[in-house]
Order: C-alpha cells, then structure tokens, then sequence
C-alpha cells in the first residue's frame, strides 16, 4: 500500500501587485506616458484627473509600500468614499502655470541619437567624434558593423577628406563596442556574444567557461559538437549545459528588430539643476496625465447595492465593478510608490556625488556602488539597479545616464578612495604624453601609476586600456 506523506514548505512570491510596481519602476520616463495610456484603456474606472500633488507634499508617510498594497477584500460601503486621492508626476520639472496643456506625445531616441549621447562622454577630440559618427552611422538594423574597417577608412577619405588607418577606427570601434546596449558595434556573432559575456566582469565558473567556448572554441560550439568540446575542456556535461545556457540568455540581435530603435529613451528622467549654490532635483514628468479613481464608477457600484443583490447578473456586475475599482487605485498607488522610490535613490545619488552636480569636474566623482545606495535609501539593491537601469539625468553640464556615477574604487596610498574614472583618466593621460617610438608597456604603465600613488596591478592596467579602447604598445609605435 502506498503511503501518504505531508510536507510543510514555505515560498515567497510576488503579488500581482508587487509585479506591478517592479515593472512600473523599471521603465524609463518617455516609456510611462505610454503605459499609463494602456491602463486608461483597459480599465475604465481609471480616468484622467484635474487634482495636482507636487512632490514636497508627498510626504514620507504618506507613500504605500508593497506590503500596503496587498489589500483584503473589501465591503460594498468602502468603494463609495469620496477621498480616493488624485495623482500627478511627483516633482514636475516644468510650470503648472503654463497656458499651454497640450502633452507632447513621448518619442523615442533613433539609435545613431542613443550611441552618440553616450560616445560623447568618452571621445577626447573632433577627430575621434568624425570617425565614430562615421562608424555609428555605418550600423546595420540590428546593431553589427558588416561594413569592414578598411571600407570605412576609404570612406572618410574619399567623402569627407579626413585621412586615418586601420588602427584608430578600430579604436574607436572598441569605444562603441564599450556603448549600451552591449554587443552594439559587433562585426559577427562571436564577437557580439564575447563582448556581452566579458562585459559581466565575473570571475563564476560558468562565466569564464561560457567565455571560453565563445572566443576559443566557437565552430565546435556553433556546430554543437559538445562531446569533443567536454573532452577538450575536461568538463562534464552539467558544467557545459550551465554554460550554454548563459549563452543563450545573451542578446544575437543587440540592435532590435524595429528601425535600429537601440534605447527607450532620450528624454531624461531626472533634472538636477543649481539654484544658487543649492541643488534642485525633479523628476521629469510633463508627458505623464494626471490620474484619478473614477466617482462615476463608485456611483455604479452604489446603484447597483440598492438592487437586489442575490440576482446573478448584479452580483457578477458588482464583482467586475470592485475588480475594476482595485486596479485602478492598486495602478495609482504603484505610480506613486515608483515616483517617491525614485525620487529617494536620486537623491542619495545626488547626495553621494554632490560635487559633481555642482562643478561637473569627472575628478569628483566619487567611487560608489549600488549597494550603497540601497543601503542608504533602506532598499534591496535589486531595486536600486531597477531605478538605474535605462535611466538618465539632465544636469548643467549634459544628460547622463545614471550608470555614470556608479564605479568602483581604489584606495590612493594617501588613504583616499578614488574612482577607478579618475585613475583611468589619468592613465589616458600618461599614454598620450608617453613617447611615439617607444609607447609604454603595461608593466611601466603599472610603474608610472604607483609613482602618482595609484598601486594597480598590470592585470587591471590592461583591463582599464581596454575599456578606453587603447590598444597593446607594440600598435601604438610610430615611426
């Protein structure tokens, strides 16, 4: 006879609430006022309000977490109240005033825009900003350069006049490669997965496998000869499916499928601006309506509790009323938690990097970490990393994608954290100031640094050249 057995377990699990709030926290500004139109379609107790709340009177107290939003479910009686609470963009970065309240429609960033926004922060010179204009410009739809470097050095030459080699386009081209998304700039399938993969900048078995398979044995890989590649490797075949299934996780087509359209967003998220030595921070909302609970809804559901509830088809219209009615104050209230969330961790990012803000010298820049946002605004640092991630900031000095100020650090030996920015500006300059014929060895760059008093092991010397997109010495030499 077979037994029976019981087991107690317990699981955590996300509400759909709490679902909802994650991805409303992870979409970019100019990706909101789409949403937000999407939920006004689909739920018609949800409607567009008249009622303004600036962000100073959203007070700390005041904001649902999570936990808040996982409600019971509630009498007729509680949907009739009148104080269902209005929302607009927490922290407007433009005049309610205005006698203009037309909203612009949100319009997304071109690829060739996204690239140049960001290769702006990186490039030393017009010469450089010529060669990449010319290599982004020369992007295939889903984000690989098919056009070979020799094509391209022909045709700066012969289109514009400016004459280069082999060598700084494909510089360059490394600083692109370097670019959001990752594997943009790829010149095959290989290439675009090893740059994904190295960008991980992780020492896990599986990384370093799947790295492995992609820059050493990728026509074994590609011809799904495992067999050989276990023996080759020495590994067994759970080490090889772990690996192969972080390669499938990557992204083959880096450019999208619709138009080259790389990036969500142009329009920035966050305006930090200075008003007289003190910083403002807003967020910026001007394309986002106003949303409200709708009273006609709650006058339909209290029409239909004065009928004779046993009947079927008024209990089923009084349950579709209250489903509507929860999703429509559930939608309001996550809006609000992400506005407030926002809010919150700029405002650590801003206090981290207050220096910064108020110079927009990259020296300031101070070696910081998501954790330690998340620490300071008493958050998980998957949180933190949802804020970030495909978000930007206007400040006096330019736009910047929030990841810019994130970077780790090294300790200078007079006992002060650096960002590793700083040290890799400075080993830009060292580079260029170092003589044509005999261009520095890692091994002196590891030398030179320590004499500035930036102790760097050759290995992370080669690491921060590559990430500058400057090659080995021996390609540097000129005659």
């Amino acid at each position: 006879m077979q037994g029976l057995s019981l087991k107690i377990s317990q699981q955590q699990r996300l509400s759909p609430q709490q679902i909802q709030f994650v991805k409303l926290l992870q979409i970019p500004t100019a990706e909101l006022a789409a949403r937000i139109e999407e939920e006004l379609e689909e739920n018609p107790a949800l409607e567009e309000g008249v009622e303004i709340r600036d962000s100073d009177e959203f007070d700390e107290k005041e904001r649902e977490t999570v936990e808040d939003l996982e409600r019971e479910e509630l009498e007729i009686g509680d949907y009739l109240q009148d104080d269902y609470a209005g929302y607009k963009m927490a922290g407007d970065s433009y005049d309610f005033n205005e006698e203009s309240k037309e909203r612009p429609m949100a319009t997304a960033a071109s690829a060739e825009e996204y690239l140049l926004m960001q290769i702006g922060f990186v490039l030393k010179d017009e010469r450089e900003e010529m060669i990449a204009h010319q290599l982004i410009g020369s992007l295939e739809e889903d984000g690989y350069l098919r056009r070979n470097i020799e094509s391209i050095v022909n045709d700066l030459a012969f289109t514009q006049g400016f004459n280069t080699d082999f060598v700084e386009v494909e510089n360059i081209l490394k600083k692109i490669q370097a670019l959001d998304p990752a594997g943009i700039g790829a010149r095959d399938l290989q290439e675009c997965l090893s740059i994904q993969l190295h960008r991980r900048e992780s020492d896990h078995p599986t990384c370093l496998l799947a790295i492995r398979l992609i820059d050493e044995y990728f026509e074994e890989f590609s011809k799904k000869h495992f067999v050989q590649l276990q023996q080759k490797l020495g590994i067994d075949e759970s080490e090889l499916k772990k690996a192969i299934n972080l390669i499938k996780r990557l992204n083959p087509k880096p450019g999208g499928a619709e138009g080259g359209n790389l990036a969500p967003y142009l329009q920035p998220d966050f305006v930090v601006t200075n008003q007289h030595g003190k910083l403002d921070i807003k967020l910026n909302g001007k394309n986002a309506p106003e949303l409200r609970v709708s009273k006609s809804f709650q006058e339909m559901l209290q029409t239909y509790d004065q009928g004779n509830k046993q009947q079927k088809e008024i209990k089923e219209a009084v349950t579709f009323i209250k489903h509507k009615l929860d999703a429509a104050s559930w939608f309001i209230q996550a809006i609000q938690q992400r506005q407030g969330t926002l809010l919150k961790t700029m405002h650590s990012i801003v206090t981290q990097q207050y220096d910064f803000f108020l110079t927009g010298d990259d020296s300031s820049l101070k070696p910081m970490k998501m954790k330690e946002i998340a620490a300071l605004i008493e958050m998980d640092v998957s949180t933190v990393s949802r804020v970030v991630s495909a978000k930007s900031v206007q400040t006096d000095f330019g736009i910047y994608p929030l990841k810019y100020f994130f970077s780790e650090g090294i300790t200078h030996e007079s006992g002060e954290d650096v960002s590793t920015r700083e040290v890799k500006n400075i080993l830009r300059d060292i580079i260029e100031q170092e003589p044509a014929h005999e261009p520095y060895p890692d091994e002196t760059l590891e030398l030179l640094l320590a004499e500035k008093g930036f102790v760097v092991k050759r290995r992370t010397v080669a690491k921060y050249r590559e990430q500058l997109g400057i090659p080995v010495a021996r390609l540097r030499k000129k005659l």
